[in-house]
């Protein structure tokens, strides 16, 4: 599995999950499956035939998470500079095009989520701005079509 960077903030939301999964979660669907046990012929129980179902992806999801736990490297804020974008900033940004200005920070890909505002540096224009410095105009080929950006202000979080 290819490296996951994580902020510090990712890196704890990720331990909780698996804690929350590992435990209440597992608990959950262990108490599923004894009561669809009691409703007799397991052969022919949709019940306890879901909750083993719930019970595998529930597994897989949280092995799925150790092995990004494990593959994990936690940036070091210390270490994150304003003089360019880097995983670990915040960034300005404005759209030339519509004159909009938005602020994201930048993210590895596990903890990217547009609605916080969480950019991936994978993403077309996460690449596009990766070490560029204040000032610079990027031009990203977006889904959407061709985006120019101005980096208005990097801050280091």
């Amino acid at each position: 599995m290819k490296e996951v960077i994580l902020t510090l903030e990712g890196y704890e939301k990720l331990k909780g999950e698996i804690e929350h999964l590992s435990t209440i979660k597992r608990r959950e669907v262990a108490d599923r499956i004894k009561i669809a046990r009691e409703f007799g012929d397991i052969m022919e129980n949709a019940e306890y035939d879901d909750a083993k179902n719930e019970q595998a992806m529930l597994e897989h999801r949280i092995a799925t998470l150790e092995e990004r736990l494990r593959d994990a490297r936690v940036i070091d804020t210390s270490e994150v500079s304003a003089d360019a974008v880097s995983v670990g900033t915040r960034v300005r940004l404005r759209d030339l095009e519509v004159g909009q200005t938005v602020e994201y920070q930048i993210v590895g890909s596990a903890e990217a989520n547009p609605a916080e505002k969480k950019l991936s540096n994978e993403s077309p224009v996460g690449r596009a701005i990766m070490g560029r410095k204040k000032g610079e105009t990027v031009e990203v080929t977006a889904p959407r079509g061709k985006l120019k950006f101005k980096i208005m202000e990097i801050k280091a979080t």
